[in-house]
This record gives C-alpha cells, sequence and structure tokens, in this order.
C-alpha cells in the first residue's frame, strides 16, 4: 500500500512539474543585433598595443535562446602567445519603449578568475555589454555594417573614464 501511495504521489508530483514548464513563458531571444553576429569572422586588431590576429565563431545554442560567440587570437609577434574567449548572450526581458537588454557571461583561457557575468543592451548598429572586474568594467562595443564587424573593448574606470583595451575589425569568412 505505501509503494502505491508513494508511487501516486510522485506522479502527481510530476504531472505537476511538467504543467509548470508548459506553463512557462517563452525565453526572450538574444536580440537582433546579436543574432546577426551568426557565423565566422576574422580580421585583426591590437590588445593593449599588441597587434593581434582574432577569429570568431558565433552560433545560437540553447534552443536558440542564447547564443555563443568564440574568440581565438594569437599575438603577430609570437604566434604561441594566445588567447581565447567564450561569450554567451541572451535576450532580457524590458518595458516597452526601452531598447532590448542583453545578459553576457565571460570566459576565457585566464580560467574562472577571469569569468564575469554582463549586462547591455542595443545599439544602431549593434550592441555593447560592460562586464565588472573589480571597481573598473570593460565594456565591449560591437557594430556591424554588412559583412564588417568592430569590436572595441574599453576599461571604464570607477569615474566613468575609458581608456581603450581592445579593438578589432573583422570581416565575414567561411567557416571551417
Amino acid at each position: 500500500m505505501r509503494v502505491v501511495v508513494s508511487l501516486l504521489a510522485l506522479s502527481a508530483s510530476m504531472l505537476c512539474a511538467a504543467a509548470a514548464r508548459a506553463e512557462d513563458p517563452p525565453p526572450t531571444p538574444p536580440p537582433a543585433q546579436v543574432a546577426a553576429l551568426a557565423g565566422c569572422w576574422k580580421g585583426e586588431g591590437m590588445v593593449m598595443g599588441k597587434p593581434v590576429t582574432v577569429a570568431l565563431s558565433a552560433r545560437p545554442i540553447v534552443g536558440g535562446a542564447m547564443m555563443l560567440v568564440e574568440a581565438d587570437s594569437a599575438a603577430k609577434a609570437d604566434p604561441a602567445d594566445t588567447y581565447a574567449a567564450h561569450l554567451l548572450f541572451g535576450g532580457r526581458t524590458t518595458k516597452a519603449g526601452e531598447p532590448a537588454a542583453i545578459v553576457g557571461l565571460w570566459a576565457d583561457s585566464f580560467g574562472g578568475d577571469g569569468a564575469s557575468h554582463g549586462a547591455g543592451k542595443v545599439a544602431p548598429n549593434g550592441f555593447e555589454v560592460s562586464y565588472p572586474y573589480g571597481d573598473a568594467a570593460f565594456v565591449n562595443r560591437w557594430a556591424r555594417a554588412g559583412e564588417h564587424l568592430s569590436w572595441s573593448i574599453v576599461m571604464r574606470g570607477a569615474g566613468g573614464k575609458e581608456q581603450e583595451f581592445a579593438s578589432y575589425e573583422l570581416v565575414r569568412a567561411g567557416c571551417p
């Protein structure tokens, strides 16, 4: 008898959980400006004054609810001096009339200490996401014009002053 009651209780809880999931609203997709990154990009840039090459691969993940951007770069002077980052972007619900909001997650080859959760919004030709690090924030600005992509990163201090950290100019490329 106890087994039957336990099975009935388990079945009821599973049905309730399934019903609750069925009632959840659909996720807010990444804004169009973020989704426009889909595909592969190659280019060059500067990181802290050092010339680099950069390659991006971007695609929707988790049923289209997020975009994954994988970035790989190498110093031109020393190709063994490499860096990699995985960036996740998702949409956030906003009030009517407000620009589309973005949540960002940054993970890179510096490991867990370099990971950060950011927030941002769309801009006329792209979007920006700010990632806090201590008393500063690294503001990533993305702008796309046709097959050309600009990505810049500035460090914004506590007083709001910005200092260039990195900038890249990329063009759409075939994916491997």
